[in-house]
């Protein structure tokens, strides 16, 4: 009787650890055209019980650049994150570039939030560059002296796995992630450019397929101890 219910209690923790995994995959899945979106891995631990564990994992690797050509898209072609600012003063960090203006002329994302300390851009601007080192420039006419008009700052972390995520591509400081460090010789914002979502969309589908199979397993397992268990409780009877 207690192996039974041994059994019952191991497959019920497996089979959560398989679900919570296949809501790791499922939310890379859901931001494959999110950009500058970093995949997370569940890495799942046989333990020598039987009993599965779990570690989330998030992939820091270089996505591929799509270019653009819109003036105000950026890429980080290598390590750093962009501090932004929300309404509330909320200070989060990002790789997303898909930059754009509000209605005061500060460069913002796509959802609200300002980039750096505020970098204004006039509004009958001519052309707006922006320098690999972050640097915002904007010509009044050809062969005019470019006008500086801020820089966009890069920081990065000590170890960035350790950022906690608070959307799709938005992060903020931990105690394991460490404080952000300004990088004082950044050269690797690319203008024109987006970094794409890291998430490899193939090997993503083939492990909700895998994820989703060994979760049935589990549930026709867990049928076949629930009828162990009633023909051993029928047999004291």
């Amino acid at each position: 009787m207690y192996n039974l219910q041994g059994l019952i209690r191991k497959n019920i923790v497996n089979a959560n650890m398989q679900f919570e995994k296949l809501g790791y995959v499922s939310s890379n899945v859901a931001n494959y055209n999110t950009n500058a979106y970093k995949p997370v891995r569940f890495e799942t631990i046989l333990s020598e019980d039987g009993y599965l564990s779990g570690e989330v994992r998030t992939d820091f690797d270089q996505g591929s650049l799509k270019l653009t050509q819109r003036n105000f898209d950026i890429a980080i072609d290598g390590a750093g994150f962009i501090p932004v600012t929300s309404e509330t003063g909320e200070v989060t960090y990002t790789r997303d570039g898909a930059l754009k203006l509000d209605k005061d002329g500060y460069l913002i994302t796509n959802d609200g939030h300002i980039v750096g300390d505020g970098i204004k851009i006039p509004v009958n601007y001519y052309q707006i560059i922006i320098r690999k080192d972050g640097t915002v420039e904007n010509m009044d006419s050809i062969g005019a002296k470019p006008e500086v008009l801020g820089k966009i700052p890069l920081v990065n972390f000590p170890n960035p796995e350790g950022l906690k995520l608070v959307n799709g591509n938005k992060y903020v400081a931990t105690q394991e992630s460490g404080e952000p460090v300004l990088m004082k010789s950044q050269e690797q914002i690319l203008q024109g450019y987006l970094e794409t979502s890291g998430t490899n969309i193939y090997n993503s589908v083939n492990d909700v397929l895998r994820l989703n199979a060994s979760m049935i397993a589990s549930s026709k397992l867990m049928k076949v101890i629930d009828d162990m268990y009633y023909k051993a409780i029928n047999l004291t009877e």
